[in-house]
């Protein structure tokens, strides 16, 4: 049975470090253009005491040496991303941001530390920290659930990237397992949470995908008949007008080839800019759910 959990923890491993990594495109684009954008730090620096606060959990647990694996991994990692947003970030934002981690990296993590080593005493110390860990993986794993309300309202999985909670799911499946092969609650009880919840997640893309792909058909229709009408108007419109201006004055109808030139180019115009709008709020909707699966 030990092989057996061993093999399952390296599994969760392999899966959760693919998890941590997914923030590279991000802070790869944060370096390129040396600007944190419309990017919130708050993900990066509470993942950040999760992580050490279950490698301190590894620490304390007999046995626990592929929790202090992963985690390690997981705090050098986001120590990594939450030092290149303190560098990158509007001053405003980085005088705020360097203060939570004062706060929470620094003299929260380091309280529990002391406390657990100072005050608590024999299995007290790992019931402490199991608790504070299990509730902060909890935190983590419920922060979707903005994110699934979301896709409820408007019958689309543009708001929830698919990837990601696959890797969740996985995530929490494998991290389940091993809880129940070791009999680990403080592992077991928040990743059987976040299994439940990553399994709603798959089910919602799964039911909102095609409404998803239809009204994206829908609104390329749109934009179609948007400029058939556009022309028909235009057409109609100067012809109307040169016909009426011939009656009067005796002057001849302008060319074809000139009105329709013109009413091509507006319709190319109107086309173009509606797609820029259009790109404009996907990359807008996706800087947001970014935000939130990070939370």
């Amino acid at each position: 049975m030990a092989s057996l959990s061993f093999i399952i923890g390296i599994i969760g491993n392999v899966i959760s470090i693919l998890v941590f990594t997914s923030p590279i495109g991000t802070f790869r684009r944060v370096v390129k253009k040396k600007s944190t954008e419309n990017y919130k730090g708050i993900p990066y620096i509470t993942t950040l005491l999760s992580t050490s606060l279950w490698s301190f959990y590894g620490i304390l647990k007999p046995g626990g040496l592929l929790v202090l694996t992963v985690n390690g991994a997981g705090a050098v990692m986001q120590f990594i991303y939450v030092t290149l947003f303190l560098v990158y970030a509007p001053k405003k934002v980085k005088i705020k941001s360097m203060k939570l981690v004062a706060v929470l990296n620094v003299g929260f993590l380091g309280l529990v530390i002391a406390l657990t080593l100072l005050v608590f005493h024999g299995s007290f110390r790992l019931t402490f920290v199991g608790i504070l860990c299990a509730g902060l993986t909890i935190g983590m794993y419920a922060s979707p659930l903005s994110v699934m309300r979301t896709v409820i309202k408007t019958k689309s999985v543009e708001y929830m990237p698919f990837l990601l909670s696959f890797f969740l799911f996985l995530n929490a499946g494998a991290w389940s397992v091993y809880a129940v092969l070791v009999k680990d609650y403080f592992i077991g009880v928040p990743n059987v949470i976040g299994f439940v919840l990553g399994s709603v997640q798959l089910i919602l893309y799964s039911v909102y995908r095609k409404k998803s792909v239809s009204m994206e058909e829908e609104g390329s229709a749109t934009l179609v008949k948007r400029a058939v009408e556009m022309q028909a108007t235009e057409d109609g419109g100067m012809a109307a007008g040169p016909r009426n201006h011939s009656l009067s004055k005796g002057r001849s109808l302008p060319k074809p080839s000139i009105s329709r030139q013109h009413s091509l180019q507006k319709i190319m115009k109107t086309i173009s800019l509606d797609l820029q709008n259009w790109q404009q709020e996907t990359k807008d909707i996706e800087k947001g759910v970014n935000d939130h699966n990070l939370h």
